[in-house]
């Protein structure tokens, strides 16, 4: 059995968001229910996240934007989706940290692979500007992390059902990142079109698969099971970073792609069975339906021990 590190804070909590608005702390207290509930947090090892610094934020974001966000104190929404309140820039800086915290523990020998329950999310947010309820982009921040330390090729993986604007753009030129996305397409935020492969050197290191409207456990799987892991073999990655968002699930009420919770977790194994050697770091984006969001967090994290 794999050790796989679970990482939480209650600072996440303290990221508040409107009434009404879908990312909202009860997604994060609903996941840690379930796994006390279910008796899965006996067999995971607990850790806290540590802040990214603002060097490590500017390895991946623009260093104004950077200084901006860090040196706010007025609460006001960022862009039309994403709030910023009180408690939302230590929430922030301790998400974006949590993925760089799992990687110091698995160099360390502690543990092999690790779930970040994080909040906000990240893969909207672009180098310059916040975006679809992300501040930091979480993932990113850990790509160049993980390069700094050693792990000269990342494969970052994104289930979430809206495509990885910020995400992709920050390393569409890139050939030592390689990106690769399901999403509902066409929706928000509109990107994520097939033939969108890169640019310059990073051409053919951008997989989109849009999925359409109603598209679920048949189509996943496909992708999942065949298209994903021959990329991931002969990409010959040295970490592998996944934006899990369980807005696919058949029940989640921003979106329209109908993927069950045991097909996700099918997914994840499939996943991990084409590199089960290397790092495995997954970073929660998005999922509104709370028990959608629960159970596919769970059969992720099976997969994660037992794969």
């Amino acid at each position: 059995m794999a050790r796989v590190g679970y990482i939480f804070s209650p600072v996440y909590l303290e990221h508040e968001t409107p009434p009404g608005h879908p990312e909202r702390k009860e997604r994060l207290e609903g996941i840690n229910r379930y796994l006390e509930k279910s008796g899965l947090s006996e067999s995971l090892t607990l850790l806290s996240p540590r802040p990214a610094t603002r060097e490590e934020l500017a390895a991946a974001h623009d260093p104004a934007y950077v200084d901006r966000i860090l040196g706010r104190t007025e609460p006001g929404y960022l862009d039309g989706d994403t709030y910023f309140s009180k408690g939302s820039l230590h929430a922030a800086v301790l998400a974006a940290g949590a993925p760089l915290a799992a990687m110091d523990a698995i160099r360390a020998g502690t543990i092999d692979r690790a779930f970040c329950a994080v909040r906000p999310p990240g893969h909207h947010a672009e180098r310059s500007r916040a975006m679809g309820f992300c501040i930091f982009n979480n993932i990113a921040v850990a790509a160049r992390y993980a390069q700094a330390n050693g792990y000269e090729r990342v494969f970052i993986i994104d289930f979430d059902v809206h495509h990885g604007n910020g995400t992709q753009h920050i390393f569409d030129s890139d050939p030592t990142v390689f990106y690769f996305s399901t999403h509902q397409y066409p929706h928000y935020p509109g990107t994520g079109a097939a033939d969108d492969m890169g640019k310059g050197a990073g051409i053919g290191f951008t997989r989109n698969l849009p999925m359409v409207h109603g598209d679920g456990d048949e189509e996943y799987l496909d992708a999942y099971k065949n298209i994903l892991p021959p990329l991931i073999r002969e990409f010959n990655p040295s970490i592998l970073l996944v934006s899990a968002g369980y807005d696919i699930h058949i029940r989640d009420p921003l979106a329209g792609i109908r993927v069950s919770s045991e097909t996700i977790g099918t997914m994840v194994k499939s996943m991990i069975g084409a590199a089960p050697d290397r790092p495995w770091i997954f970073s929660l984006e998005g999922g509104y339906d709370l028990p959608g969001l629960a159970d596919g967090v769970g059969r992720t994290l099976q997969m994660m021990l037992s794969s």
